[in-house]
C-alpha cells in the first residue's frame, strides 16, 4: 500500500496559520514579482479566480470581493513544508517528498505494526493538522497512481473526512468511476484529447484498456504502466525526494526584475546574485560545473522589436564551483551579448556537472583547483548558513551605496513576515 498526504491550498493556509482572521475569507498568493495567482483558498476559488490569472487582470475582482492578497513568502512556506515532512518521517517507514506540499509513503506490510491503515491515515492527518495547523488530505491505495487518485477524491468529497482508502477492488472501481480521464495523474492535455476522441472519458474506462492500446496511444511502456497502476498492480516505487537531497544534473537560477533595467552594471549585479545562488547549490551537492549559460530578456510587450532574449554558452577551462571564477566568466559572456535596451529578466544555467574532487583537467590547463579558494567558499557558505542568506557575498552582487533595495529585486508588495525563520518576525504573545 502507498499513502499520499497533500496539504490543502498550501501557500494560502501557511498564511492563515499565523493570521487566524483569514480563515473563512478569500485569500490568494501571487507568484514572484507579484505577477499571477499561484494559490487560492477555497473561498477564492468560488469567486472564479483561476491559477495563473495575471494580477493586473483580476485586480478589480479582488478589490470588489475584498480578497486578501499576499506576495510569495518562500522562506515561510519552505519551513512549514519541512515541519510537515518531519512529522511524516516520524510516522511512516519510508517517505518520498514529491513536492513542497505533498509526499508519498510506502506502507507495504505495515498493517501488522500499524493496524488498520485507514485508522493510521486518519490519525496521521489529525497529527499533521495539530502540529502545523495545516489542513490536509490522505489517499491510501495499492499503487502510487491510485493513491494520487484517492487523495483527489478526499479533497473533492468532504464527506470522507479527508481520507479515502482503496483497500478492495470494489472501492477501486468506485473511485475510478468518480474521476475524469483528464484528471488522472500522468495524463496530460494532449493525451486527454486523444483518449476522449477514442471514447474514453473516465479513469475506469482507461483502466479497462488493453495493453496494446495503452502502448500505442499513451507513449509506449509508460502508458502501459499507467494503465496497470490503475488496475491495482504497482509499477513504481518511491523515488529520490525533491527536498534538496536529490543530485541535480543541471542548475538554473533566474528571476524577473521588479523594474526594467537599462544599466549594464545593474544587470551584471543581478547575474552575480543568481550565479552566487547557483554556485551555492553546486557546492552543496559537491559538484563542479564545466559549462555556463547566461541569458537576459527584454519585455515582449514593450516597443522594442525582437529578438527579446539573448544568451551565450561558455565551456570553462576546467570544471569549478568557485563563485569568483564563475563570475569572471559570466561577466565576459554578458559583455559579449549585451545590447542597449530595457531588460526585465536574467538568469544562469550551470551544466556539465562533475564531482568536485575529481575534476577533469584539460590539456592546456593542468593547474588543479586551489585548495585555498575551496576553503574560502566553504567558509562563506558556513557564514551564510549561520547568519542568514547573503551575509557574505561578492561585491558585484551588492547594490550601489544609498540603495536600500537592489534595483533587480522582485516586487513583493504584500509579503507577510517570516514568522518561523527570522527572529525579528516571531509572533509575540502579550
Amino acid at each position: 500500500m502507498f499513502g499520499l498526504l497533500d496539504i490543502n491550498n498550501f501557500y494560502c493556509n501557511c498564511e492563515s496559520v499565523f493570521q487566524p482572521r483569514l480563515q473563512g475569507k478569500p485569500v490568494v498568493v501571487l507568484s514572484n514579482n507579484d505577477g499571477c495567482i499561484i494559490s487560492r483558498s477555497a473561498e477564492a476559488k468560488v469567486l472564479g479566480l483561476q491559477m495563473g490569472d495575471p494580477y493586473f487582470q483580476v485586480k478589480e475582482l479582488l478589490e470588489r470581493h475584498q480578497v486578501h492578497v499576499f506576495s510569495s513568502n518562500y522562506p515561510l512556506y519552505g519551513d512549514m513544508s519541512r515541519r510537515v515532512m518531519y512529522c511524516l518521517a516520524q510516522n511512516a517507514p519510508e517517505v518520498e517528498i514529491y513536492s513542497i506540499d505533498e509526499a508519498f509513503m510506502d506502507l507495504h506490510g505495515m498493517e501488522r505494526y500499524l493496524g488498520s491503515l485507514d485508522t493510521f491515515a486518519r490519525n496521521l492527518r489529525a497529527k499533521v493538522l495539530k502540529r502545523t495547523g495545516l489542513p490536509n488530505c490522505v489517499g491510501v491505495a495499492p499503487t502510487k497512481t491510485l493513491a494520487k487518485l484517492a487523495n483527489r477524491l478526499a479533497k473533492k468529497q468532504p464527506e470522507h473526512g479527508g481520507v479515502v482508502f482503496l483497500d478492495t477492488d470494489e472501492r477501486r472501481r468506485w473511485a475510478l468511476e468518480q474521476v475524469a480521464v483528464e484528471d488522472v495523474w500522468g495524463v496530460g492535455r494532449q493525451y486527454a484529447a486523444k483518449l476522449t476522441a477514442a471514447g474514453i472519458y473516465s479513469a475506469a474506462e482507461l483502466a479497462a484498456c488493453s495493453d496494446s492500446f495503452a502502448r500505442k496511444h499513451l507513449g509506449g511502456v509508460v502508458g502501459a504502466r499507467l494503465v496497470r497502476e490503475l488496475q491495482g498492480y504497482p509499477c513504481h516505487g518511491l523515488a529520490p525526494s525533491e527536498d534538496g537531497s536529490l543530485r541535480r544534473q543541471s542548475i538554473c537560477c533566474s528571476r524577473s526584475f521588479g523594474q526594467a533595467l537599462t544599466s549594464f552594471d545593474d544587470v551584471l549585479g543581478a547575474v552575480a546574485t543568481f550565479l552566487s545562488r547557483g554556485a551555492e547549490k553546486l557546492r552543496r551537492q559537491a559538484d563542479a560545473a564545466h559549462m555556463l549559460t547566461v541569458f537576459v530578456s527584454k519585455s515582449r510587450y514593450g516597443l522594442e522589436p525582437p529578438p527579446y532574449t539573448f544568451s551565450a554558452v561558455v565551456t570553462l577551462p576546467r570544471a569549478t564551483n568557485d563563485t569568483g571564477e564563475l563570475l569572471t566568466q559570466a561577466r565576459a559572456v554578458l559583455a559579449a551579448i549585451w545590447q542597449p535596451g530595457r531588460y526585465v529578466k536574467a538568469g544562469i544555467v550551470l551544466d556539465g556537472l562533475e564531482p568536485a574532487g575529481q575534476v577533469q583537467l584539460s590539456l592546456f590547463c593542468a593547474e588543479p583547483p586551489s585548495e585555498k579558494r575551496s576553503l574560502i567558499m566553504a567558509e562563506m557558505d558556513a557564514l551564510n548558513r549561520r547568519f542568514g542568506k547573503n551575509t557574505v557575498r561578492l561585491a558585484t552582487a551588492i547594490p550601489a551605496p544609498g540603495l536600500a533595495v537592489a534595483p533587480w529585486a522582485a516586487k513583493a508588495s504584500w509579503r507577510s513576515p517570516a514568522y518561523t525563520t527570522q527572529l525579528s518576525d516571531l509572533l509575540q504573545v502579550r
